[in-house]
């Protein structure tokens, strides 16, 4: 694991008084979750939305709480809407919260066909840590992530 995965979630981490808030979309599939990140227009919500047509379920588009013990959860003052590029503003019906299971990153491309497991540090230990960039089929493989896992 290279230190740049372990402390990648951190970029996009912010410490206040009322907890940790996470600049990213989460998504869900039951109670299990994934926080996507990267920069401004990297694909958050396209992921989300290609995830959403496929079963998953919005957290937060623009936004997450994340709690001790890996939970995320959606801001109260959240906009139940996802952003979709050249068309607007959708409506859609988000779930409150779940368990954080990976973290997505849209900045960095996985050179490895198939990866060791990686992780990043997250306020109630570490997750994993999917690298997303440029995958062909990452929305399909992350709802099958949720759904059932991956094999060791």
């Amino acid at each position: 694991m290279s230190d740049a995965d372990w402390t990648r979630l951190a970029a996009f981490l912010h410490r206040s008084e009322e907890g940790d808030y996470l600049r990213a979309t989460g998504v869900a599939m039951g109670d299990r979750g994934l926080a996507i990140i990267g920069a401004s227009g990297s694909g958050k919500s396209s992921l989300a939305l290609e995830m959403m047509a496929r079963g998953a379920r919005l957290i937060s588009d623009d936004g997450l709480w994340l709690d001790g013990a890996n939970r995320m959860h959606r801001p109260r003052t959240a906009p139940a809407m996802i952003e979709a590029r050249g068309i607007g503003l959708l409506q859609a019906e988000p779930v409150a919260g779940a368990a954080l299971i990976a973290v997505v990153d849209l900045d960095r491309e996985e050179p490895d066909r198939l990866p060791p497991w990686r992780v990043t540090d997250a306020p109630g230990g570490p997750v994993a840590l999917i690298r997303g960039r440029a995958h062909p089929c990452l929305g399909p493989a992350l709802c099958q992530y949720l759904a059932q896992g991956r094999a060791e």
